[in-house]
C-alpha cells in the first residue's frame, strides 16, 4: 500500500493512469496549497479533470462543520463513486479527508500524500479516519484504508521545526513499543532536521503498517500504538478547549513521559530504564505547562477515551525498551503520581 520513499512521481502517475478515475479532487489546507500543491501539480501527469478544495489550516477545523462543508462541495462537483480524492497534507488533512471520503456515498476512493513527518510516519497509515467533537480527539471516525500512500520526503523541507519535532514523537514511540534498535538510532540524532531524520522514516512506517496488518480494527495488538496517547490526547483536548493549539507530537511526548513513569510505578520497568527514556524525551521536547489542568480534569477526559472498557481507563505501557503491553488497567494512585511527576518537573509552575 505504501510507495517507496522516492522523489519521483512516476508511481503516483502510474496509479492514476491504471485507476482511470472519472474525476480527481485534491484536498489541501492553506499551507499545503502554497508550499506543496505546486510541486504536485507540476509532476502529476494526467488528463483526468480535477478540482482543488482548500480549507483553513489547524486542528480546530477538524470537526463536523468542516466535514459537512466538504460533503456539500463534493455534491456540488457531482462527485460519483468512481472519483478519487487526494489528501495532500498533514494529519488533519488525511484524518478529515479520509473520513469524508469513507462516508460520502458510502465511500469513494482516496489516497494520502502526507506532507508532514507526522503524516508520513503515523497519521496517513493504518486506515483510521476521524474528526474531533466537543474537544475530544478523533471521537467520531471510521476504519477506512486509503488506496495508496505516496511519500515524498522533499515536502519535509517546507515544515517549520515545531512540525518536524511533532512527527518525530511518533517515531520515538514506534521504537519504544516495537524496536529497541530504532529507538537507539533515533536518540543518536544530535540535531533534528529533514536530512537527519529521513533515513529512519521507512522503518517507522514499517512498524506501524506491520502492527495494523495484524489488527486492523484495533482489537488487540494495535492498541500498543496508543502508548503516550491516553494522557497525551487528554492534555491535547484540554489545550484545544482552552483555545490553545499545541502540536500533537508535543502532547504525545508529554504522554510518553507520564506513561513511562507510570510503567515504572506499575513495576513493568525498573527506575533506571524509566529515567533513561524520560531523559531522552526531554532532550527533544520542551516541558508543557499543564498547571491549569487539575488531575481530575485530565482523568475525566481520559475516561472518554475510545479504547476504554466498561468505564475503566486502559493503557498501553512499556515492559522494556522495544516492547509494550496493552489493555493495562493501572492503579488510580499511580496515575495521579505520574501526572504529579510531570507537573513537579515543569519549571514554569
Amino acid at each position: 500500500m505504501i510507495s517507496p520513499l522516492d522523489e519521483s512521481f512516476t508511481s503516483l502517475n502510474d496509479y492514476i493512469f491504471n485507476l482511470k478515475p472519472g474525476k480527481i479532487l485534491i484536498l489541501v489546507d492553506e499551507n499545503t496549497h502554497h508550499y506543496c500543491l505546486p510541486t504536485l501539480l507540476g509532476n502529476m501527469e494526467t488528463d483526468v479533470p480535477f478540482e482543488i478544495i482548500e480549507i483553513e489550516a489547524g486542528e480546530e477545523l477538524k470537526n463536523i462543520e468542516t466535514a459537512v462543508q466538504l460533503w456539500e462541495i463534493l455534491s456540488e462537483f457531482e462527485t460519483d463513486r468512481k472519483s478519487l480524492l487526494i489528501n495532500l497534507g498533514g494529519g488533519v488533512i488525511t484524518d478529515l479527508g479520509g473520513f469524508v471520503a469513507s462516508t460520502y456515498k458510502r465511500g469513494i476512493k482516496f489516497i494520502n500524500i502526507p506532507t508532514t513527518l507526522l503524516g508520513m510516519c503515523d497519521a496517513s497509515i493504518g486506515g483510521k479516519t476521524g474528526i474531533d467533537h466537543q474537544f475530544l480527539k478523533n471521537i467520531v471516525g471510521t476504519f477506512a484504508q486509503p488506496e495508496k500512500i505516496f511519500v515524498f520526503p522533499r515536502f519535509l523541507k517546507t515544515l517549520p521545526f515545531e512540525e518536524l519535532r511533532s512527527g518525530f514523537a511518533e517515531m520515538l514511540k514506534h521504537g519504544l513499543i516495537a524496536d529497541a534498535k530504532h529507538w537507539q538510532d533515533l536518540i543518536s540524532i544530535e540535531k533534528l532536521t529533514p536530512i537527519t531524520v529521513s533515513p529512519y522514516i521507512t522503518r517507522s512506517m514499517q512498524i506501524k503498517e506491520t502492527v495494523v496488518e495484524k489488527d486492523f480494527k484495533e482489537e488487540n495488538i494495535r492498541k500498543s500504538l496508543n502508548f503516550g496517547h491516553t494522557i497525551g490526547h487528554a492534555v491535547e483536548s484540554l489545550f484545544l478547549k482552552s483555545g490553545k493549539i499545541v502540536p500533537h507530537g508535543e502532547c504525545v511526548a508529554l504522554g510518553m513521559i507520564c506513561e513511562t513513569k507510570l510503567s515504572f510505578y506499575e513495576a513493568l520497568i525498573d527506575e533506571n530504564t524509566s529515567k533513561i527514556i524520560i531523559q531522552h524525551l526531554r532532550r527533544f521536547y520542551p516541558e508543557l505547562n499543564i498547571s491549569a489542568f487539575s488531575n481530575s480534569e485530565i482523568l475525566s477526559v481520559m475516561r472518554n477515551d475510545k479504547k476504554n472498557t466498561a468505564g475503566e481507563i486502559m493503557f498501553s505501557l512499556l515492559d522494556s525498551i522495544g516492547h509494550s503491553v496493552f489493555d493495562y488497567k493501572c492503579n488510580a494512585e499511580n496515575i495521579n503520581k505520574c501526572l504529579n511527576f510531570y507537573k513537579d518537573a515543569n519549571p514554569d509552575e
